[in-house]
């Protein structure tokens, strides 16, 4: 208890420039956590939502009845499910419109990659914001204390007998802000890498099942003229 005591009179006591600082830090900390537990449920989400759709897209089922399935679920579907749904439509678009294969094959291809720039922009959102505060926020901590070291020794500079016990509590209190500094960049840093890391794999899995699925159609519509014939 005299330790936070001690900690809290530091914090207060410290100059005004200081305690902005520390603000900052400590509002960038609390955001950096948000970020960290919407980004997980996310990221897990659209995990979990991918193996779900492609075990069902492979399992055999008609392509057909399963777009009938994503469309009445319209404006609920994210990533794989969101890709196969445009996908589909754009399909079944260009083939009432009796579109040549390649002409079909060049819009449908279009049409996913722009729905994978989607998904992944989606994924990406607020990154950013982890990798800035990540980068930045010891930069801050450091500013504080070197305004606050800087300030003590000043005053020290003003007495004619100087002793530890006058500069120390100033110090201490400038190392706070450097301490809080790394408390908010640490967390973001590590989650950032893991995040970002997850974000290449999932954007790999659209790209894949994009190519995949403009193969299958390829085909689909291929043997569908041949019969034709």
């Amino acid at each position: 208890m005299e330790a936070e005591m001690s900690l809290f009179s530091l914090v207060t006591r410290a100059s005004f420039l200081v305690q902005i600082v520390m603000m900052i830090l400590l509002s960038a900390s609390v955001l950096s956590w948000i970020i960290i537990v919407l980004k997980y449920k996310v990221l897990k989400q659209a995990g979990e939502e991918a193996v779900r759709f492609e075990d069902q897209f492979w399992s055999g089922i008609n392509l057909s009845e399963l777009y009938q399935q994503v469309k009445r679920k319209a404006g609920e579907q994210r990533g794989v499910a969101r890709i196969f749904e445009i996908g589909f439509a754009e399909y079944v678009r260009t083939h009432k419109n009796k579109i040549n294969t390649e002409m079909m094959l060049a819009s449908v291809q279009r049409s996913m990659k722009v729905a994978v720039a989607r998904e992944e922009d989606y994924l990406d959102s607020h990154l950013a914001m982890l990798a800035t505060i990540g980068s930045i926020s010891p930069y801050i901590g450091l500013f504080g204390t070197v305004w606050g070291i800087m300030r003590s020794f000043i005053a020290l500079g003003a007495v004619e007998h100087a002793s530890l016990a006058m500069v120390a509590p100033g110090i201490a209190e400038a190392l706070i802000a450097t301490a809080m500094g790394l408390f908010a960049a640490i967390p973001a840093v590590i989650a950032y890498n893991r995040y970002a890391e997850k974000v290449d794999r999932l954007s790999g899995t659209y790209e894949n099942f994009a190519e995949e699925f403009a193969t299958i159609l390829q085909r689909q519509s291929d043997a569908m003229g041949e019969s034709a014939s």
